[in-house]
């Protein structure tokens, strides 16, 4: 029964339980919570427990803090080269390689870990706020009237897709223009939708002002 310990050093149960606790803060606590992408969650989850054991059991072996994050870093970049991957789904990625090796084969005891981890967690939660930069949304829609796209009638622009849509409009940039077809598709950058409040889609009417219920 010895035998099946042996490799184990004494710290890695509380390591590995350390890190599979924060990998799930950051991933589940935090990343899913603004980016419910299960796939995504899974993939990064499994592949930090994998760099974590495969570096706290290559101990014994001869190699160094700056040889493992490369390997994984590399391998990384190989792997999701041909996933179309966001520049924060990435973030989160080096992340969670951050948080394997430095629970894998850091210089930290549990207690350190527990520390350094919660601290990082910490300040990606504080950097998922508003407290950091006020959160941003795109929407691409397809739009009509065509003439409202010159230069001179963007305030007529914003004016009109705030009302059509209900959201709270802070850019708009043009992505393409048919004229034959007199459509153009609109990327919409708006802040966050207040809970409660349903912005108004294509297959919703406007509201009525009380002049035309009147009439």
């Amino acid at each position: 029964m010895n035998d099946i310990f042996e490799p184990f050093s004494s710290q890695f149960f509380p390591l590995l339980f350390i890190n599979t606790l924060f990998l799930g803060v950051l991933l589940r606590g935090i990343f899913f919570r603004h980016s419910p992408k299960r796939n995504s969650l899974f993939g990064f989850f499994m592949f930090g427990t994998g760099v974590f054991l495969l570096t706290h059991l290559l101990q014994g072996v001869e190699i160094s803090m700056g040889f493992a994050f490369g390997l994984f870093a590399i391998f990384a970049m190989l792997r999701y080269r041909t996933e179309s991957i966001s520049i924060r789904d990435m973030t989160y990625l080096f992340l969670v390689i951050v948080i394997s090796l430095l629970n894998g084969v850091g210089p930290l005891n549990p207690a350190s870990a527990v520390f350094v981890n919660g601290l990082l967690c910490l300040i990606v939660a504080i950097g998922e706020t508003s407290l950091f930069a006020p959160r941003v949304f795109e929407k691409n829609i397809r739009y009509e009237n065509i003439h409202n796209i010159r230069p001179e009638n963007y305030h007529i622009l914003v004016a009109d897709i705030t009302e059509r849509t209900g959201l709270d409009v802070k850019n708009i940039e043009i992505t393409n223009i048919d004229f034959l077809n007199d459509i153009a598709n609109l990327k919409v950058s708006h802040s966050e939708i207040k809970k409660g409040v349903k912005p108004v889609t294509n297959n919703q009417s406007l509201p009525t002002t009380e002049a035309e219920q009147s009439a």
